[in-house]
């Protein structure tokens, strides 16, 4: 995992250089942090399809900007489309308004979908906006500039602890279930297979208690003292504020324009 969003940026094969980041990649990571956080905010707060569609093409044109796989960023904004896709389904079924039809004895209104139309575009709007925006950030400067923006050190630590030792609790649990799977253990609906998965879970959980005291040990000997040190340096540039000013002009203008539209029908 070491990048939290977007794919990794590897050594070049010709020249063995550093990949150059791409067009939004070279501003500053506070300035996408603080614009991705304004526009996921705002974007919410559309409650006109047309105005959320806007969103939406703003979205794509910085996912353009990047360079983001196009098969990889549908397949993580498939994965989140999972999610809410039975939300989706059911709303025109629990929401009143103007039948359309009818399934199994339920009417489906056409506000409950338009209303599950609009959630979803925003949802992906956001999606690909925090993907195009965060794109290849690691998880140390991610962590770096939350703590440059005045977020709780504590947050900040429990975040980048989590994304360095999810990996290894992972590795841990597939140890675990190959030792079950020596021993001829096969998944049943049977109360011994509940047993089973609640001990592997429990000695999961104390083998994690384990591995944290003896990294909170060595940190202590290498002189950890409650605060990681700020080993990059963050520049907030001219073309940084342009940056920042021009997302709040578009994503106000869209919430401008949806208000008046509302208040106007």
């Amino acid at each position: 995992m070491s990048h939290l969003f977007g794919h990794d940026q590897p050594l070049s094969a010709q020249g063995g250089g550093v990949k150059p980041p791409s067009f939004v990649g070279s501003f500053d990571p506070r300035v996408r942090v603080v614009a991705a956080c304004l526009f996921a905010v705002m974007v919410v707060s559309l409650q006109q399809i047309e105005f959320a569609l806007g969103a939406f093409v703003i979205a794509i044109a910085t996912m353009l900007l990047t360079d983001l796989p196009l098969r990889l960023t549908l397949k993580r904004m498939a994965a989140m489309d999972g999610f809410i896709i039975v939300m989706l389904v059911m709303l025109p079924f629990t929401t009143p308004g103007t039948p359309m039809f009818s399934m199994l004895g339920a009417d489906a209104s056409k506000e409950g979908l338009l209303h599950a139309v609009l959630i979803g575009i925003r949802a992906n709007a956001v999606v690909l906006m925090m993907l195009s925006l965060l794109s290849g950030l690691t998880p140390v400067t991610l962590g770096h500039t939350l703590y440059r923006l005045r977020c709780p050190a504590a947050l900040v630590h429990l975040m980048m602890f989590t994304v360095r030792y999810i990996s290894v609790l992972h590795d841990e649990y597939h140890r675990l279930r190959m030792a079950m799977k020596l021993r001829g253990f096969k998944a049943r609906n049977t109360f011994h297979t509940y047993r089973s998965f609640g001990y592997l879970f429990g000695m999961l959980l104390v083998r994690s208690l384990e591995r944290a005291e003896r990294v909170l040990e060595a940190m202590k000997c290498r002189g950890f003292s409650g605060h990681f040190p700020m080993i990059d340096q963050l520049v907030f540039r001219r073309r940084d504020a342009i940056l920042g000013a021009t997302f709040f002009v578009m994503i106000a203008a869209l919430i401008l324009m949806d208000r008046i539209y509302v208040l106007a029908y």
